[in-house]
């Protein structure tokens, strides 16, 4: 519903299709009549559906309405995700470890859960080899098969073929994982440096308790003595 409703006084028409404060069909009645029966129960006339023959009013707290929708609005602005696209340029003959660098990458981006569009550069004579483009992109495709799809096949773009991959998370879930993971390398961090202290401690509380057993016994033995 619009913010910018007619309410009250301003609602100029003989006759409403009113309903209740409770959401109840009231049924059609004189303005006059909607509008006493608001200022009885302390509510607001708001004509919520004006295109509708008669109109359609509600009984309601206008201001309480208007509170909520913009509370309603700052959410779903706040919930609201950026779609960003990340992009990666390979080259048709590029070599093993290059691949697997960039191969990463897109990894990464879409564990993030961003898109990623991939583009293969020609040059010279590669122009006429877009096979060479097409295999390339296909075959990172189902190497990353498991965190994104193509979103949008591979097409010829003068001299570079285009490619895009969406992520299957969405980028809050993404989000949401890669905190967790985070918190989880932080705990285990966080345990081994403690078990580390634990150990170096019990080392240092042994050490003296040792040596002071042992110049115990050798301060205790007197060779004139016999056993």
């Amino acid at each position: 519903m619009s913010t910018e409703l007619r309410i009250n006084d301003r609602i100029r028409v003989s006759e409403v299709r009113l309903v209740g404060p409770n959401g109840e069909t009231v049924g059609i009645v004189p303005t006059a009549d909607a509008l006493r029966l608001a200022q009885e129960a302390d509510l607001d006339l708001v004509e919520v559906a004006p295109m509708a023959r008669p109109p359609v009013c509600k009984l309601m707290d206008y201001g309480k309405f208007k509170y909520e929708n913009a509370q309603k609005a700052r959410e779903a602005r706040r919930n609201q995700t950026n779609v960003i696209i990340k992009e990666m340029k390979l080259r048709p003959k590029i070599d093993a470890h290059d691949y697997e660098t960039k191969k990463g990458h897109v990894v990464r981006f879409l564990k993030a859960g961003d898109k990623v569009k991939i583009t293969i550069m020609f040059r010279g004579r590669e122009q006429h080899r877009p096979e060479l483009g097409f295999r390339l992109l296909q075959r990172l495709a189902e190497d990353v098969t498991d965190l994104g799809f193509v979103e949008s096949s591979p097409k010829q773009d003068g001299r570079n073929m285009v490619m895009v991959l969406g992520p299957h998370k969405k980028k809050a879930d993404a989000k949401v994982d890669v905190q967790a993971a985070k918190d989880a390398r932080t705990a285990e961090r966080a345990a081994a440096e403690a078990e580390e202290q634990a150990e170096r401690d019990a080392a240092h509380a042994a050490g003296p308790v040792a040596q002071k057993k042992e110049r115990g016994r050798s301060e205790n033995l007197d060779p004139e003595i016999d056993a």
